[in-house]
């Protein structure tokens, strides 16, 4: 399973911040034209922040995220370089660039870290780590860290809309990280390592019970304690398979298995 689908409505949330960090600023450049100029020349803030903003608005997002860090730069004590801290970072996630985004949100958080803006980069970060989500078959790092942020994000702000999408965005990281134990668990069943396959299995009902993968995995706990000659324990899986899914593929697969390989077995 990918999650790459899931990605074309990340700018959702980000650009209502994006907003609200914006509000208020549009008449702070004098009326002039931004320079288009990226050099790192000497500009007064007003003028260098208006200009990574219309770059932004451009849709030059790494642009405008090397002037929002010259905003940062050239004028520390500004209250501007505390806007354009969090605006670069959103910036580099438009960008894609995700790991200067993380790297400018959680700067952004270890100076501000009580700023009514610090819940945004604390689902910024989280959401970075989630576009990274890959495939089943790669190392699972970035999806374990999407997790870790997006719980961070809940157990900060329980009650904001960030966690109400944090939670979302959970399911679909818990499901993921549910189809890379499978995915190694039939690896181990195709290989006829049947034991090391039911800790895998196990793993997705004891800890992804809530997942789409966990009738799958009941029917593998069958299949593997058959294989290892453990039929009762097999019989388990299969009730609690009948019990929790039964009408699935799974079930029906589950009860011909049995009947033909444990008919001496409890029914089920």
């Amino acid at each position: 399973m990918m999650l790459h689908a899931h990605g074309r409505s990340r700018l959702r949330l980000p650009i209502l911040v994006l907003a609200s960090l914006s509000i208020g600023l549009a008449g702070c450049g004098g009326g002039s034209k931004p320079n288009k100029d990226v050099a790192y020349v000497a500009r007064d803030v007003d003028t260098l922040y208006m200009a990574a903003k219309q770059r932004l608005d451009d849709g030059e997002a790494k642009q405008a995220a090397a002037l929002f860090d010259e905003v940062e730069r050239q004028h520390p004590y500004s209250p501007w370089a505390r806007r354009a801290q969090l605006m670069g970072a959103f910036s580099y996630y438009v960008a894609r660039d995700y790991a200067k985004s993380v790297q400018t949100a959680q700067r952004f958080l270890s100076v501000h870290p009580g700023n009514k803006d610090a819940p945004y980069a604390y689902y910024l970060v989280a959401l970075c780590y989630y576009e990274q989500i890959s495939d089943v078959r790669r190392d699972q790092k970035d999806t374990k860290q999407a997790l870790d942020a997006l719980t961070e994000v809940i157990r900060r702000y329980p009650g904001t809309q960030y966690a109400t999408d944090a939670k979302l965005k959970i399911d679909l990281v818990n499901d993921h990280l549910a189809g890379k134990e499978m995915e190694i668990g039939r690896f181990y069943e195709h290989s006829g390592k049947w034991l090391a396959g039911t800790i895998r299995f196990r793993t997705v009902i004891d800890k992804y019970q809530a997942t789409s993968h966990t009738p799958e995995a009941l029917y593998r706990l069958v299949e593997s304690y058959l294989a290892l000659g453990i039929p009762a324990e097999a019989q388990k899986s299969a009730a609690v398979l009948g019990a929790n899914y039964p009408g699935s593929e799974w079930y029906q697969r589950a009860y011909k298995l049995m009947n033909a390989k444990a008919p001496g077995t409890k029914a089920i």
